[in-house]
């Protein structure tokens, strides 16, 4: 019951400063990502200062280019993508009217006014709404300030928090929360190393099918496959179902059965190629738990939840197994022989 209560506690304190959990859960798995490039600089004898410069200036070069090439390509796709929609909606309209429904233009005139009165109806709340995106962006920046600070003490100072946290435990818990949190640290890094192949597996080879096949913006739709297969199985497979629809809607049935084709065969090597072989044994998570647990954490807390849920049960999953195996009983009994010799020395 009291562990029971505790772990309430803990899920209302995370719910209650969401505000703050979430940039501290971002700048952990930046951190993640970057600690071992930062490793790798300092093992080739780079100052600290200069290998966390390094990375994080690495960083913002990959997201100011992405940022950059979608919108560029954005800009110049637009004009053609305006005249394929006035296109396709008029074969479309044409379609209805020959099919055995026959909808004509003045009906489908009369459901765009009653789309258009609908909105007048509701502008209280799509104002609203609007008022509660601008509050959003607004949090959203300022998390995105805080997940900054928080990555570069993490970089900087990482081990000394952590040992900070683990004097906070009574000195017989140290060992296990110690080598449990060395475990889990190594699943992290993993995760998010398996994660970022896996995510740019995923928009390369889907937005090369979609070049090829003629996809109206491409490379942004590579973007969005790119960052949506962070959220594992699920992103990617709303991602490829839009993507053929898109193909379906501008280009043809056949080229969106190629498109179809191409996106489970890049998800198909996912599987059984690439998650094998990069990530191994270090992150073992069952597909439905994977499921299961992207699907609770979109419940719980939205899109951050369904990002966040995957490395957290997997990142519990890794400190149980360590905790239960007692691997860590040896470092207690070297604590208790050390605590044992300085009595007999004071003695």
């Amino acid at each position: 019951m009291v562990i029971m209560a505790l772990l309430a506690t803990v899920f209302w304190l995370l719910a209650t400063l969401k505000d703050l959990v979430v940039p501290f859960l971002v700048a952990l798995l930046v951190s993640a990502l970057l600690t071992p490039f930062v490793s790798f600089l300092r093992s080739h004898r780079w100052p600290k200062w200069l290998a966390i410069v390094t990375a994080l200036g690495l960083l913002l070069v990959v997201i100011g280019g992405l940022i950059v090439l979608v919108t560029f390509e954005v800009r110049a796709g637009l004009p053609q993508l305006e005249k394929e929609s006035a296109q396709r909606y008029a074969d479309f309209k044409t379609f209805l009217l020959r099919s055995p429904l026959q909808i004509g233009d003045a009906q489908i005139d009369g459901y765009i006014a009653q789309a258009v009165a609908l909105i007048q109806e509701n502008s209280s709340r799509i104002l609203s709404g609007a008022l509660t995106v601008g509050s959003t962006a607004g949090h959203f920046v300022v998390g995105g300030l805080l997940a900054a600070f928080a990555t570069i003490f993490m970089l900087i100072d990482g081990w000394g928090i952590w040992a900070w946290i683990v004097r906070l435990f009574p000195l017989r818990a140290r060992a296990a929360v110690d080598g449990a949190g060395e475990s889990a640290w190594f699943t992290l890094t993993t995760f998010v190393r398996v994660q970022i192949l896996i995510a740019a597996g995923d928009g390369v080879g889907i937005g090369l099918f979609a070049f090829f096949l003629g996809l109206p913006l491409a490379i942004p739709l590579a973007v969005v496959v790119f960052l949506a297969s962070f959220i594992p199985v699920v992103g990617a497979i709303v991602t490829g179902i839009a993507v053929v629809a898109v193909a379906l809607f501008y280009v043809g049935p056949i080229q969106a059965l190629v498109m179809l084709a191409g996106v489970l065969l890049v998800h198909l090597l996912e599987a059984h190629v690439v998650q094998p072989l990069v990530m191994g044994s270090a992150v073992k998570v069952h597909p439905l738990a994977v499921v299961f647990s992207v699907a609770a954490g979109t419940l719980i807390a939205g899109i951050p939840g369904a990002l966040f849920a995957v490395p957290t049960v997997a990142v519990l999953n890794v400190v149980v197994v360590y905790i239960a195996s007692g691997r860590w009983r040896h470092g207690v009994r070297e604590q208790d022989e050390a605590a044992a010799a300085e009595t007999v020395i004071d003695t």
